[in-house]
């Protein structure tokens, strides 16, 4: 299956301003709670520049002198350096949905904008300690792979490739979700960190994918939803169209008993997704397009 063409949905407000303080604020919550470790705590193979001692050995020409140890140059009477083992760089990888539900908002932005935002905190945040970061996009026909950038250059890359913007109307891809895990999984071969945003509406199987990736990475989910998607208004008649299907459909909102089923079969949909992500022993972390999803992400991954 053949990329699709993406386009900015013509409702896009973008995420917002990113206040430096609160920026500030995510850093370590998010280097320590969600990454798991930070550079540094991954020992590396062979030998280098790093914190942890790997051997003490006499002082050869050519060796830094940066690393002359004191107290064993002392003990010895003799030059010896300090041989460490070298952190190990932490990659974080964005999955990130571009399917057509992401252009979905009836609150202050639209899906797509919380994703997008998401993204770019967590890059900036990725790069700040020596790291990397990369992403994978889907729900736009075969996955996309951004291959893993540091310092800034990585930042504006994964901007430059979400303000692409999202699929188009009926062109669901079902598998998207697990497809990009698995090719995830191919290529992050490295411990590192994952995050996945998505409104999880309309994938399939991608819990198997989840759990593999989940196997040596650490791992958080980022849902993003929007209230119409919860309830349906008493508004009379509407025509809804299905972003992903394209699938037309008229309803009579005035009917209680269709906006309890509506609401309690959303309700269940949401509830399943949460259950999954609990048994995968998934961080999840609940945004809105109604409300301030910076400072709910930042409560989210405390």
């Amino acid at each position: 299956m053949t990329p699709l063409r993406l386009a900015p949905p013509a409702a896009r407000q973008g995420p917002g301003r990113i206040p430096p303080t609160l920026l500030e604020a995510l850093d370590l919550v998010v280097a320590k709670r969600t990454a798991g470790a930070l550079p540094g705590d991954r020992r590396g193979a062979g030998m280098g520049m790093g914190t942890e001692l790997a051997q003490l050995r006499p002082y050869e020409v050519g060796d830094d002198v940066r690393q002359i140890d004191a107290s064993a140059t002392a003990r010895m009477g003799e030059p010896y350096v300090r041989l460490q083992v070298p952190e190990r760089t932490l990659t974080t990888w964005l999955v990130v949905d571009v399917s057509p539900s992401m252009a979905f908002g009836t609150g202050r932005r639209l899906k797509a904008d919380v994703a997008e935002g998401i993204a770019g905190v967590v890059a900036q945040l990725s790069v700040r300690r020596a790291g990397r970061v990369a992403l994978v996009t889907f729900g736009a026909g075969r996955p996309r792979l951004l291959p893993p950038r540091a310092a800034r250059r990585g930042v504006i890359a994964v901007r430059r490739a979400l303000a692409a913007g999202v699929a188009p109307d009926g062109t669901r891809d079902p598998d998207g979700l697990s497809r990009a895990l698995l090719r995830l999984r191919e290529v992050a071969t490295q411990p590192g960190l994952v995050v996945v945003v998505s409104d999880f509406r309309d994938h399939r199987g991608w819990e198997r994918a989840l759990g593999a990736v989940g196997a040596l990475h650490s791992v958080l989910a980022v849902e993003v939803r929007d209230p119409r998607e919860g309830e349906l208004p008493d508004v009379g008649h509407l025509a809804l169209v299905d972003p992903e299907t394209g699938e037309q459909v008229e309803v009579d909102t005035r009917s209680r008993t269709l906006r309890e089923r509506f609401a309690r079969i959303e309700a269940e949909r949401r509830a399943r997704v949460a259950s999954e992500l609990r048994r995968l022993q998934v961080q999840h972390v609940v945004l809105t397009t109604a409300g301030d999803w910076l400072r709910d992400f930042g409560r989210g991954v405390r």
